[in-house]
């Protein structure tokens, strides 16, 4: 019987179903291999991504299939038991530890287990969408975070990530963001969660069809992936590719743009959902206030969620969103001192200069008449185009007059236009001499920036100025520097305009510029482009509505640019409001004005101004306050009338969507205390309980007291000439390792953005830290820096390429099957084993870490599963002495059998108990898919598919078992085990009381 044969008969699986932990040393083509995942496959049996591990396959990642290769996961009772000679049994303790560290946590584990190692504020708040999306209430990782504009969704979802990452089921990521934000998304999760990202814009693509042949699927040479949203939706071959590909985890970002069905963004979304495990959609305006829509965004999460479309409740669905506004009390409370209060957005009024009164005349007299009047347009809506592009400059109006004379001089039937174009050329003729001086809005503009803001030559502020219009913003760059007094190549380079023309490299070009301290800029022009997912706040706390947008959630959006979690100082927001004398004319006090004080007045007392009209979309509310106004309404009566659907009609809503919104102060009961909405706040159904939340046993176990000095014991061991081969430098002070990275690192580095290994020259030498205050520091001060928004130094997660690799040099240091001796103070020997259950798609059920013995003479086995605290009792430390007290292995090797049977007995005698927790959710969900009705013949292979799916998450087969060591008592001439260890403590026996032991008995010889 060859090894796989035992290992496969003992999993209990077939060929297509063989289980590879991650962790697992294999034997392919007469070559070792360290398994990093492994899952089943259709067709060819399981798919194993591993890294090569001996000589002529170090570091060589490979990809094979149990079904075409013959993989050998080795037969554990033929482990070799090996002597260890390193100090203190440094060795064997380095090698435990990265055992534990490599295995992945089970799915059973629903606590968070790295949520303190990162580069954030430990704010309870942003933990709460990863503990929701691991609670079991899903049956998957499935979520909408509907958190408003700037609550920190991008770190939320960066936790959420991590976690996924460490229970191994984050190996293959896609990121999909709008194009403007992909820079900054790749940044946040590399320095703050260590998770790189291979950014595929427009260079990125460049780049890939270089270096893989062609018509190679580029998401299979890259895991992990972000890419632009256009990207993908505007591209045929990307369809097909992705159609190829199934993802451990996908994110969505500003996924309200999905809602549309048959819009080519919602048929990607219906693309990537059922090939992918997790799914995190992000928007802070999720919904267009039409239920049926809503329904289609939660969909994509779990198709039975919801059964009627038009009919459903925030309760049906509150274990798959989760939203929180600034003033939500768990915010509020936590926030306090670290995002400063913003003010009220203050009007600047500006008196219409002659040239632009005689326009308002124009525009109230001929087209916006009032009540007694008729507009000489034909097209009701247009009179307000012409209105809103005068309110923005006269460079719009132009633009805006010179195109509708354009589409009327392209008819062939003129009839009934000769009035209006008429009208057109009049404006036209009014408009065409205006410059800055005849505008008030820029001789305000450029008051307030230099006498109110300060903004100028010598000035380091910043101030981002928003307008609607494309034309404005780039008239304002050719007119505005001057103004503000600067000169030369100073002109050039203060102010950069910003807009949906651009290209992805462009905005994101610009977005960088902005936001780092020592480059010239100084005014950041920008359209509505940069009102969602754009950090603006970095460098800046001023805000200036050049024109105001004539929707209550669009002004949300563009101050949330600056208000938002990080910014130091209280935001400050200015808007131009244009005034004027003439009778009738409706300037900016007649709309602008009084948006601004409704969308403060929401904010304030709802923390979101999304609800007011109920519209919940910009464009929306727009079309319909025109409308309102066009019937004599006031923005008041407007905005006050009740509306409900995505464009104004009843939609038979209910209160569904103040339902949605009543969730969002869930917590409010927990406010005084800054801990307690992980303890006492209500938990979503299937949610951990509080007992779990405060349970004291530690999520990950570990040997080491730190992931630091575990490093450092690892370098000790796999390096002991580091000074000189890696020519490694420390910093006892401050934390900081300078080191060349070797070849074999050098090639892991590779996943990192190459404009990050190219500016920081990582190939040549990384700088990290455990330092947290250091790594925080250095990413600050990357943040002044005109040459690089990429921090010199980064912290050292257990996530990070360089732990990794650490980790993976100390597996393999052991050969082939080898596990260690290690004396200690037991009474006997004890066999530490690894004990894994799987489900069918290859993912750990449960992960338990035993010491088990066997006495012959009782023909006995006794076993715990608390191996960490075993080990500390039995004095395995740093502190320990290695006597090289050396034993003949060959006894302790034939009770390996035994041990073994004894460890199964153990995991079977528990296994129904510790899958209850797993079984529930796959029970109740089972049950709610039966419940669901779709007569459709798509709809009966859905809910076959998804009853698969909740089939495949439970416990399958027998436990994988793995001997990782044996402790074994000091036989030394002369010492008596009885009596201790030296120190007092007397030997270890799993017998005691104390340890509850299982106890096996068998009258077998061998198994």
């Amino acid at each position: 019987m060859t090894a796989v044969q035992t290992i496969a008969e003992q999993s209990g699986a077939t060929s297509d179903q063989d289980q590879y932990p991650a962790g697992a040393l294999v034997v392919v083509r007469d070559e070792e291999w360290l398994v990093k995942s492994s899952v089943p496959t259709s067709e060819d049996g399981t798919r194993i991504e591993v890294v090569g591990v001996s000589e002529f396959v170090r570091d060589q990642e490979a990809v094979f299939f149990s079904g075409l290769d013959s993989i050998e996961l080795l037969d554990p009772t033929a482990t070799e038991l090996v002597r260890d000679d390193s100090p203190n049994y440094r060795r064997s303790r380095l090698f435990l530890e990265a055992v534990l560290r490599r295995t992945a946590l089970p799915q059973s584990e629903q606590r968070l287990a790295l949520a303190d190692s990162f580069l954030m504020d430990p704010l309870p708040y942003q933990r709460r969408p990863a503990q929701l999306a691991l609670s079991g209430a899903n049956l998957r990782p499935r979520l909408l975070i509907a958190d408003v504009v700037g609550l920190g969704k991008t770190l939320e979802i960066g936790l959420t990530l991590a976690e996924l990452i460490r229970r191994g089921r984050g190996e293959r990521i896609l990121v999909v963001t709008p194009q403007h934000v992909l820079e900054q998304f790749q940044h946040e999760l590399w320095t703050r969660f260590a998770i790189p990202l291979v950014r595929l814009d427009s260079v990125g693509i460049e780049r890939i069809q270089r270096e893989i042949p062609a018509g190679r699927n580029p998401f299979t040479s890259f895991k992990r992936v972000i890419v632009s949203i256009d990207t993908l939706k505007n591209t045929n071959q990307y369809q097909h590719h992705l159609e190829q590909i199934r993802w451990d985890a996908v994110v969505i970002d500003e996924s309200h743009n999905l809602i549309n069905r048959g819009s080519l963004r919602n048929q990607l979304a219906r693309t990537l959902a059922p090939r992918t495990d997790a799914l995190i959609l992000a928007s802070a305006t999720p919904h267009n206030g039409d239920a049926k829509s809503f329904a289609e965004l939660i969909r994509l999460l779990d198709p039975v969620a919801i059964r009627d479309p038009e009919n459903y409740r925030a309760a049906d669905i509150e274990h798959l969103f989760i939203r929180r506004t600034k003033i939500s009390p768990e915010v509020r409370e936590q926030m306090k001192g670290q995002w400063a209060d913003r003010g009220p957005s203050r009007s600047v009024h500006c008196a219409a200069t002659p040239a632009e009164e005689r326009i308002f005349e124009e525009l109230a007299t001929v087209w916006l008449p009032g009540d007694s009047g008729t507009s000489v347009s034909a097209v009701p809506l247009f009179p307000y185009t012409l209105l809103k592009s005068f309110l923005s400059s006269p460079a719009a109006l132009r633009a805006t007059v010179s195109a509708r004379i354009r589409t009327l001089e392209k008819k062939e039937d003129r009839r009934g236009t000769e009035a209006e174009l008429a009208a057109l050329n009049r404006l036209s003729e009014l408009a065409a001499g205006l410059t800055e001086a005849d505008s008030a809005k820029f001789t305000a503009l450029v008051r307030q920036l230099r006498e109110e803001i300060g903004v100028g030559p010598g000035s380091e502020t910043r101030v981002v100025v928003f307008s609607e219009r494309v034309q404005t913003l780039e008239w304002l760059a050719e007119v505005l520097p001057a103004a503000l007094g600067f000169r030369g190549r100073a002109a050039r380079d203060c102010v950069r305009v910003m807009h949906g023309g651009l290209s992805d490299e462009q905005q994101m070009a610009r977005v960088e510029e902005f936001g780092l301290a020592d480059t010239p800029v100084r005014v950041l022009l920008t359209g509505d482009v940069a009102s969602e997912g754009v950090n603006l706040h970095r460098q800046c706390h001023h805000l200036v509505h050049y024109d105001v947008p004539w929707s209550l959630i669009r002004i949300e959006q563009r101050n949330g640019r600056i208000d938002r979690y990080g910014q130091a100082h209280p935001p400050e927001f200015r808007a131009l409001i244009l005034t004027s004398e003439v009778a009738g004319a409706k300037d900016d006090t007649v709309v602008a004005e009084r948006l601004l004080e409704r969308e403060d007045e929401a904010h304030r007392s709802l923390g979101t101004a999304e609800a007011v009209t109920g519209l919940y979309r910009a464009e929306a509310e727009e079309r319909s306050l025109i409308q309102d106004l066009l019937r004599g309404r006031t923005v008041d009566e407007s905005l006050d009338t009740p509306h409900s659907g995505a464009d104004g009609q009843d939609a038979g809503l209910d209160d569904f969507l103040a339902d949605f919104f009543g969730s969002v102060d869930a917590t409010a009961e927990t406010a005084g205390d800054p801990g307690a909405d992980e303890r006492d706040a209500p938990a979503p159904a299937g949610a951990p309980s509080s007992a779990d939340a405060t349970d004291a046993s530690p999520v990950l176990p570990r040997l080491f007291d730190s992931t630091a000095h575990f490093m450092d014991e690892a370098l000790r061991e796999v390096y002991p000439d580091a000074r000189d081969r890696l020519e490694l430098d420390r910093d006892q002070q401050s934390g900081l390792l300078s080191f060349r990275p070797p070849a074999e690192l050098v090639h892991r580095l590779k996943a990192l953005p190459s404009d990050y290994l190219r500016e920081q020259r990582l190939r040549e030498r990384l700088l990290v830290t455990f330092n947290r205050r250091l790594a925080e520091h250095s990413l600050q001060r990357a943040r002044q820096s005109s040459t690089s928004s990429w921090p010199e130094i980064s912290l050292l997660t257990d996530l990070h390429p360089v732990v990794e690799w650490l980790t993976d040099k100390v597996l393999v240091g052991l050969g082939r099957q080898e596990a260690p001796m290690i004396t200690s103070n037991v009474a006997e020997p004890v066999y530490l084993v690894q004990g894994v259950y799987s489900n069918k798609l290859g993912r750990p059920t449960v992960v338990k870490w035993m010491g088990v013995t066997w006495r012959e003479a009782a023909r006995e086995g006794l076993a715990v599963d608390d191996m960490v605290s075993l080990l500390r009792r039995a004095g395995v430390g740093p502190a320990m002495a290695n006597k090289r007290g050396y034993r003949d292995p060959a006894p302790l090797r034939a009770a390996l059998p035994r041990v073994l049977e004894t460890a199964e007995a153990f995991l079977n005698a528990h296994r129904d108990a510790w899958d209850e927790p797993l079984r529930r959710p796959v029970e109740e969900y089972k049950l709610r898919l039966g419940a669901w009705e779709q007569p459709t013949l798509d709809g009966e292979h859905t809910r076959k598919r998804l009853a698969d799916l909740a089939d495949s998450l439970l416990t399958t087969g027998r436990p994988l078992l793995r001997v990782l060591a044996v402790l074994v008592p000091d036989t030394e001439t002369g010492t008596d085990t009885a009596r201790g260890n030296g120190d007092g403590a007397p030997p270890v026996s799993l017998s005691a009381p104390s340890s509850s032991p299982f106890r096996h008995s068998s009258p077998r010889a061998a198994l």
